[in-house]
């Protein structure tokens, strides 16, 4: 098989990347390890920056995002047991829209489909090769049997696990990595939201998060220890832990219910450069991982389909040999600033034990001072809804 971008990975990146490069008539293949169910199934954050939205219109696939989804002119964020309103509108001019990541991949499916491109699910032993070289091919298997697909470029979306990353030579790579000591527990219930807008919540038990999906459906984390497991935590237990960290006011409003999710997530800071060798290119979470605490991870994955789909169509539309080798460079510096951003958030919120008393008076003063000073709301608020690119 013969195609000018091979993509390796399915998710919403490889998706937004492939539907972008065929409406420019540059044609590509998509492999995926698991079913097209598998990867719906993925329970997400949806909290989507301006710009994300507009890449998505590009892609024409932003017609439900128009209709269903919910925009946020702020956030709520709480500490000590008192909260304050960050406008973002009136700082920034800007908004985020709330909309599942399980529904951008939806619509980027069936945009797909419209176009009849190709997407091989239960792709397994995904390889590239000699993607130094002008003639890169990357093999699998499917159904048992061995493929091959030459392209000019091959596409590395396929997440932190993937074999992309890989690909590239240990000596030349560098990561940073920082792993936090505790992880989110994450519910997921057909409730009403506690609040229109989403709660941060700093406590010293632990921080505290309510978001949400839609009017009836809304999504509640906890921090919990790394020694934590999901069994350990029954309904009754993670409603019970969640009243205590939210502001009183907001406790008392909580409409709580069974369970139909519970998941378990570690939070972890994770930077590879670069993100390209030769002609392999990194997208998303092959190259970077954020704590969800800014909610960065997808539209930092949309920003890198920004940047490389501008450098291939300057490549092919308008034959440019330097314009890719600036990608990882372009990418990278977005990277680290919403990198920064989330390690702020993350380290602001959360409750961490070795800082002891201290530590959280730190906290609390740094939030007191937040929401005394515009300066500080605007730097917050301009980085929570997107820095451009």
């Amino acid at each position: 098989m013969r195609t000018q971008v091979c993509i390796i990975g399915g998710g919403p990146s490889g998706l937004l990347l492939g539907q972008l490069l065929h409406q420019a008539n540059i044609d590509t293949v998509i492999l995926e390890r698991q079913s097209r169910e598998h990867v719906l199934g993925r329970i997400r954050a949806g909290v989507l920056e301006e710009g994300t939205c507009r890449m998505l219109e590009r892609a024409g696939v932003g017609d439900r995002l128009k209709t269903e989804g919910f925009i946020h002119d702020g956030t709520m964020i709480a500490s000590n047991g008192h909260q304050f309103r960050l406008d973002f509108k009136a700082h920034t001019q800007k908004h985020v829209t709330v909309y599942g990541q399980t529904e951008v991949t939806r619509d980027l499916y069936e945009a797909r489909d419209q176009t009849g491109a190709k997407i091989l699910h239960h792709a397994q032993d995904v390889l590239p090769h000699d993607v130094t070289l002008n003639t890169p091919y990357v093999t699998y298997k499917l159904k048992g049997q061995n493929h091959r697909i030459d392209c000019d470029f091959v596409i590395g979306c396929d997440g932190f696990h993937g074999i992309s990353r890989q690909s590239i030579p240990s000596t030349l790579r560098k990561e940073f990595e920082r792993i936090y000591p505790f992880g989110w527990l994450g519910v997921l219930s057909e409730t009403p939201p506690v609040s229109h807008e989403l709660i941060y919540a700093n406590h010293p038990r632990g921080f505290a998060l309510c978001s949400m999906r839609n009017e009836n459906l809304s999504r509640y984390y906890v921090q919990t220890p790394l020694s934590e497991r999901v069994d350990d935590w029954s309904d009754a237990r993670f409603w019970d832990e969640l009243k205590r960290r939210i502001p009183e006011a907001a406790a008392d409003q909580l409409i709580t219910g069974p369970s139909i999710e519970k998941s378990l997530a570690r939070l972890r800071s994770f930077i590879s450069e670069p993100m390209q060798w030769g002609r392999l290119f990194l997208v998303g979470d092959a190259s970077h991982i954020v704590p969800p605490t800014g909610a960065k991870g997808l539209n930092l994955a949309v920003s890198d389909v920004h940047y490389l789909t501008e450098a291939l169509l300057q490549h092919y539309q308008e034959g440019d040999p330097n314009a890719l080798e600036t990608y990882s460079k372009k990418a990278l510096a977005r990277v680290w600033k919403a990198s920064r951003f989330s390690w702020w958030m993350t380290s602001t919120l959360h409750h961490f034990p070795e800082h002891g008393g201290f530590g959280q008076k730190i906290q609390e003063a740094e939030l007191a001072y937040l929401e005394q000073s515009p300066a500080a709301q605007k730097a917050l608020a301009e980085n929570y809804v997107g820095l451009p690119y």
